[in-house]
């Protein structure tokens, strides 16, 4: 059997590390940009990410009127650089898969690259999965981007 293809994708924001960073351990946070209107056909039930390493992060989400939890548990956590966690629907025949999360600072901001390996998922599984890290990545800019836009016009 082949191993299932790495999904790898990257992109660049124009804030700090650290606000990036901060935008993915943020309970708030992630359910602004990982579920929800324009992201996924499913809403956020109830969530409780332990930011921390061993914390877990069980998100039950609602599609389609059916409720699916989504498990997954912190292995590594380096501030502001590097996030490492499983991620998998609860009770998944494929087992869970493992992501990294690298943020690199660079002049203007800062460049995030995503790398999902996924549990045994069959190949088909990757591109739409790409495509949703793409659509979720896009939403964390926009959410970053609209707080940015608050806190300068407030000033």
């Amino acid at each position: 059997m082949n191993p299932p293809a790495r999904i790898v994708t990257s992109r660049h924001f124009a804030v700090p590390a650290e606000r990036v960073f901060a935008a993915w351990l943020d309970p708030e946070w992630i359910v602004r940009w990982m579920y929800g209107p324009g992201r996924r056909e499913a809403c956020v039930v109830r969530s409780g990410p332990e930011p921390h390493v061993g914390g877990k992060f069980p998100f039950v989400v609602e599609r389609r009127g059916v409720e699916v939890d989504h498990l997954g548990e912190y292995l590594e956590i380096d501030r502001p650089e590097l996030i490492v966690f499983t991620w998998g629907p609860s009770g998944s025949r494929y087992g869970t898969s493992r992501v990294v999360v690298e943020i690199i600072p660079c002049v203007g901001g800062c460049e995030l690259t995503l790398t999902h390996v996924p549990g045994a998922e069959p190949a088909a599984f990757a591109e739409p999965a790409a495509g949703a890290w793409h659509q979720m990545l896009d939403a964390v800019a926009g959410a970053l981007a609209e707080a940015n836009s608050l806190i300068v016009n407030s000033s």
